[in-house]
């Protein structure tokens, strides 16, 4: 595989038929939907959570989640889709950020718990189980768009950049770190942990909502990692990548509600004592 990628050279549309594109990307992503529909579907089987309403709900998931991460990475971008306005709409090219799929997903999941009344941590350990197979497949879309990858590199296993792909400053280049098969690598492994950590879920008395928020910080340390490897364009704040500092808030945060959830139960069982 590692050799396959140093000697290709990917193109984005995977079939052409008269003015109609199907391109790789756009099927990784719908494998990445179905891969981590499944998983819910198998989660919520064993929750005895209905597959209708696991269906209901995931319908509206996936539509503002990548609405969500298209708005976002166009207020990432904005001068440039502010240069070309047709680019909006063309995510066949690239350009959905997970940070405002998670912001879609969320506030999807808010309207929906408190339509239905139910428990919004319930439903977030549940659905964050199929959020990093999908992301782990996904990133293969990036890899046919040529793009989401890191520094020239001389190993094996870097993958070849057309000309045209290629930041102006790299241009003398040919070979550069395929950031987006570390992150494929590292999204699987957070899959394989928050699965291991459900089967373990009864028998370790693990709360609700310490899937979802295990999660965050895992992907938010995945991510820090990938931001010192990735050289695609990104507005920066103070010398820092914005992913970085997103990151870093969203482990401050996300760290600081486990602890303080798990604080709680431990207050609450001294007092019983």
């Amino acid at each position: 595989m590692i050799n396959f990628l140093h000697q290709f050279s990917p193109s984005s549309i995977l079939v052409q038929i008269g003015p109609l594109s199907i391109h790789w990307y756009g099927l990784f992503i719908v494998l990445g939907i179905v891969a981590g529909l499944i998983t819910v579907l198998k989660a919520a089987k064993y929750l005895k959570i209905s597959t209708d309403e696991v269906y209901n709900l995931v319908f509206y998931l996936i539509i503002f989640s990548l609405i969500g991460a298209r708005i976002y990475d166009i207020f990432l971008e904005w001068p440039y889709f502010i240069s070309h306005p047709s680019e909006i709409i063309a995510v066949w090219h690239g350009g959905l950020a997970i940070h405002g799929a998670i912001i879609g997903g969320i506030a999807t999941l808010l309207v929906y718990v408190w339509k239905k009344k139910q428990s919004f941590w319930r439903w977030a350990d549940l659905l964050i189980l199929g959020l990093p197979i999908g992301q782990a497949l996904g990133r293969w879309g990036n890899y046919f768009n040529q793009e989401l990858f890191g520094w020239p590199t001389s190993l094996p296993w870097g993958i070849y950049i057309k000309p045209e792909n290629r930041p102006a400053e790299f241009a003398s280049s040919n070979y550069f770190q395929p950031a987006f098969l570390y992150e494929s690598i590292l999204n699987f492994l957070n899959f394989l942990v928050l699965i291991f950590l459900f089967s373990k879920k009864a028998k370790w008395k693990i709360k609700e909502g310490s899937l979802a928020l295990i999660y965050l910080i895992n992907y938010s340390v995945i991510r820090i990692i990938m931001e010192f490897v990735r050289i695609d364009r990104t507005p920066v704040v103070f010398g820092w990548r914005i992913p970085i500092l997103v990151s870093l808030v969203v482990i401050g945060l996300a760290g600081s509600l486990f602890f303080y959830r798990y604080k709680k139960i431990d207050s609450k069982s001294n007092s019983e004592l």
